[in-house]
Order: C-alpha cells, then sequence, then structure tokens
C-alpha cells in the first residue's frame, strides 16, 4: 500500500534525500557543514518515515473505515498493525543507511569513526519514539482534510529547531530548551556521535534516555485512546 502511493512515497521516503542533495550542493561541501547535514538529514527521514507516515495513512485508513473492516476480519489487530509498523520501520532503517552511504561516499565523510552499535540503537530507539508518537497523534486528527494542518504544524517547527540543517549552538535559550525537551534534536545528537564524532554511546546517555521515554509515552498514549472508527 505505502509503494503503491506516489505521493506518500515521495513525501515520506524521497523528501529527506533531496534535501540532503540539494542543501550540500547549494552550500557546499565543506565538511564541517556536512557533519551537521548528514545526521541531521538522518534524523530527518527517522521522523518522516514514522511519525508523519503513520499519523497521515492511520488517519486515512480510519476515515475510510478501513480499520472498521479490518477489525471485522479473522486477522488478529496485532498482525495488522505489526505489517504496517514494520513497514515504516524497514523504511526508516533503509533511508538512514542510504544517507550515510551517500554522505562517505559522495561527500567523503570519513568512516574512520563509525559506531555501528550506537548507530543501530540509536535508530531502533528513535523508530520505536516517532512511531508510537506517529500512531498517538493519528488520535488528535479529526479529519484527513485536516491532517496535512496538522502534521506539518508538529513537523516543520521541531525540524528547524532540532539542529537538522545548522547547529543549534546559537539557538536562543528557549527555542533550544524546547528542542531539548522534544525527541528529534536527541535522535540527531546520537546519530551525529555514531556517524561523526565517535565519541561513544556513555556520551549521550541522556539522550537515549530521552528517547526511551518518549516512547514509552507515545506507546501508552497509542494504546489508550486508538479509535478503530
Amino acid at each position: 500500500m505505502f509503494w503503491r502511493n506516489p505521493s506518500a512515497a515521495f513525501f515520506n521516503f524521497a523528501l529527506p534525500l533531496i534535501f540532503l542533495f540539494l542543501i550540500a550542493s547549494v552550500f557546499g561541501s565543506k565538511t564541517k557543514d556536512l557533519n551537521t547535514l548528514v545526521p541531521g538529514i538522518a534524523g530527518l527521514a527517522v521522523m518522516t518515515t514514522t511519525f508523519t507516515a503513520l499519523a497521515f495513512n492511520l488517519t486515512f485508513l480510519r476515515e475510510q473505515g478501513i480499520l472498521k473492516r479490518v477489525r471485522g476480519t479473522p486477522m488478529p489487530p496485532l498482525s495488522y498493525f505489526g505489517g504496517v509498523v514494520a513497514n515504516s520501520v524497514l523504511n526508516a532503517f533503509v533511508q538512514v543507511g542510504l544517507i550515510i552511504v551517500i554522505g562517505h561516499v559522495i561527500y567523503s565523510l570519513s568512516w574512520a569513526r563509525l559506531d555501528l552499535f550506537e548507530l543501530f540503537l540509536f535508530t531502533l530507539v528513535g523508530v520505536v519514539a516517532f512511531a508510537s508518537l506517529g500512531i498517538a497523534f493519528s488520535h488528535v486528527i479529526p479529519n484527513f482534510d485536516a491532517a496535512p494542518a496538522y502534521v506539518n504544524a508538529v513537523f516543520l517547527p521541531l525540524i528547524f529547531i532540532s539542529g537538522t540543517f545548522y547547529s543549534t549552538s546559537s539557538l536562543p535559550g528557549v527555542l533550544d530548551a524546547t528542542a531539548r525537551a522534544l525527541p528529534l534534536k536527541h535522535v540527531i545528537d546520537g546519530l551525529r556521535a555514531s556517524i561523526v564524532t565517535g565519541s561513544g554511546l556513555g556520551h549521550h546517555i541522556g539522550a537515549l534516555l530521552a528517547l526511551v521515554a518518549w516512547a514509552v509515552a507515545g506507546t501508552t498514549l497509542a494504546l489508550r485512546y486508538f479509535r478503530w472508527e
């Protein structure tokens, strides 16, 4: 269903790759800039393929009555939603992998500090957190026509305050505190450590714990307020 919908495939899968190529081309391929951009775009990919995709798709499926019909079939709900979520998780991992390979092969980032364990861990926890939050957020959206406004009201401010395209070191205090309270900055910080700096997981335990807390909160909200129709 995901790949047969061209608009969904474009906005949720291709868009981060387009951002990477365009921004790297426009602003040049300086190592300092790429050290910020590649992990930032990887974090963006985690969010678009999970939070954005699931918030849109589940709202659409609910409003079209598809979820209601699925509930009336012999298929266990866990199997159905397992497939929906697994698709988003797989897309996120594939896209993060593509972004890292592009950064190293095309833009000559060093492979020396790549920490595969930390990369896998932060990607996994980030995917779980954003997938659960996407499902939970779909409960807030009143209908599919309102979905773009609701999702973009969260998505656009979050990517601009979380260091997706530039360093957050010069952000005003209020915006920096807001970004630190939300999950995307922690995903990007963990990915930057695993892709660029190689500083080790011990330096980012706080970011990992924050993501785990968001994952628990998102899962709780998703299960508590889920509606079939």
